[in-house]
């Protein structure tokens, strides 16, 4: 096949998966008594190249996601053209924190304050404003760290108060990831119905930190059931990731 028969056989699944991951978020909303407008989806591009960024952005998608610096920063300097927002997704380094200030819009794994300051620096440095979002671990101790990165229950509070009065930074919200151990494991609705109560607390102190990122392609529906604004979705939409190494 040629370059352009490879893009059109691409673009024909991509608009396959898309439309399905659609179907399946709107049912969600139905099941839910929300509407579809409520939920927003954040396809992760990661491992995939910017050729299938270009193609998404062309089917409509307007919010992409990446979980590591190097994949990510070629990828978006090869899109400035398209109206994307870039979301940051993974655990992040400080030594990285320059990097992805200069693409992302928003990121969504702040869990320390080490981090706050580094990403509030680099935000004010670039004349940029940088959306953040608090990652809770549910499987963490109280004020502890989980094993995919993010901070205990307990850290929530101070955490989006060091971010709401850092320069340069915007405190938008709650993400998490289902838990693989804990209390939590494989009880997907109830550790998103938790993160939502944490939002619905945060929101006291912070009304506009009103977004709540949660649910993956596997388990989109607990997360619309459970009231997240934000899905991040991959592999429903990009199909089956290469295995790394």
């Amino acid at each position: 096949m040629t370059d352009l028969q490879d893009l059109r056989v691409r673009r024909d699944e991509l608009a396959a998966n898309l439309a399905k991951v659609e179907e399946r978020i709107t049912a969600a909303c139905a099941a839910a008594g929300r509407k579809r407008a409520d939920v927003t989806l954040i396809v992760v591009t990661k491992t995939y190249p910017a050729s299938d960024v270009r193609i998404l952005s062309d089917l409509g998608v307007r919010h992409v996601a990446e979980n590591r610096d190097q994949d990510a920063a070629p990828k978006a300097a090869q899109s400035t053209d398209l109206p994307l927002t870039w979301h940051f997704v993974g655990q992040l380094q400080t030594n990285k924190v320059r990097s992805v200030v200069s693409y992302a819009d928003l990121v969504q794994s702040v869990d320390r304050a080490k981090l706050v300051t580094a990403l509030s620096k680099e935000a004010v440095r670039a004349e940029r404003e940088l959306g953040c979002l608090i990652q809770v671990a549910l499987d963490a101790e109280e004020n502890g760290r989980g094993e995919r990165g993010g901070v205990g229950v307990g850290g929530v509070e101070e955490l989006a108060a060091r971010v709401a009065e850092a320069p340069g930074l915007r405190l938008d919200g709650l993400m998490t990831v289902a838990p693989l151990t804990g209390a939590y494991a494989g009880r997907q609705q109830a550790a998103f119905e938790r993160l939502m109560d944490l939002s619905t607390h945060l929101r006291v102190a912070h009304p506009a930190a009103n977004m709540v990122s949660a649910g993956m392609s596997s388990d989109l529906e607990q997360a619309v059931a459970a009231g997240a604004t934000h899905v991040r979705v991959g592999t429903a939409v990009l199909g089956v990731r290469p295995r790394l190494g």
